[in-house]
Formats: structure tokens, C-alpha cells, sequence
């Protein structure tokens, strides 16, 4: 029997929403390479689940992003 805590989460998502991005070590702001609509395959147990207005969300870093969907 495997918990729910173990059971295998979704690694592929819709990006709803980014933010302005990272400082590099120069302290010069990089910009996010994902944007609002792309879908994105990520790592397995990447970021922090959250449920808002009964919704479940994934906050993580754009590291955690394995490849973005692009359709040709």
C-alpha cells in the first residue's frame, strides 16, 4: 500500500502567472524565460503546493521547469 503523501504527482502544467525574475551575483535582474499560457513539463516534486478559492497550485522556481511545450 502506498500513502497519498507517496502517490506520484503531475509533472506537467499550464504557467498561470511568473514574477519579474532573479538577480544574477552582479545583482542585474535576469527575466523569467516562461510566460503566462506555456505549458512546461517540471521536476516531479518541484515547489510548494497551495489551494486557493479551492484550487490547488504549484509555486516553484523556473529551475524546476524542465522544458517548455512549443507546437509548430
Amino acid at each position: 500500500m502506498i500513502p497519498p503523501s507517496a502517490e506520484k504527482k503531475p509533472t506537467k502544467g499550464e504557467v498561470i502567472g511568473v514574477g519579474e525574475g532573479a538577480c544574477n551575483a552582479d545583482g542585474k535582474s535576469v527575466p523569467l524565460t516562461v510566460k503566462v499560457g506555456d505549458t512546461v513539463f517540471y521536476r516531479q516534486w518541484a515547489g510548494t503546493e497551495i489551494e486557493h478559492n479551492g484550487e490547488k497550485f504549484i509555486v516553484m522556481k523556473e529551475s524546476d521547469v524542465l522544458a517548455v511545450v512549443k507546437i509548430c
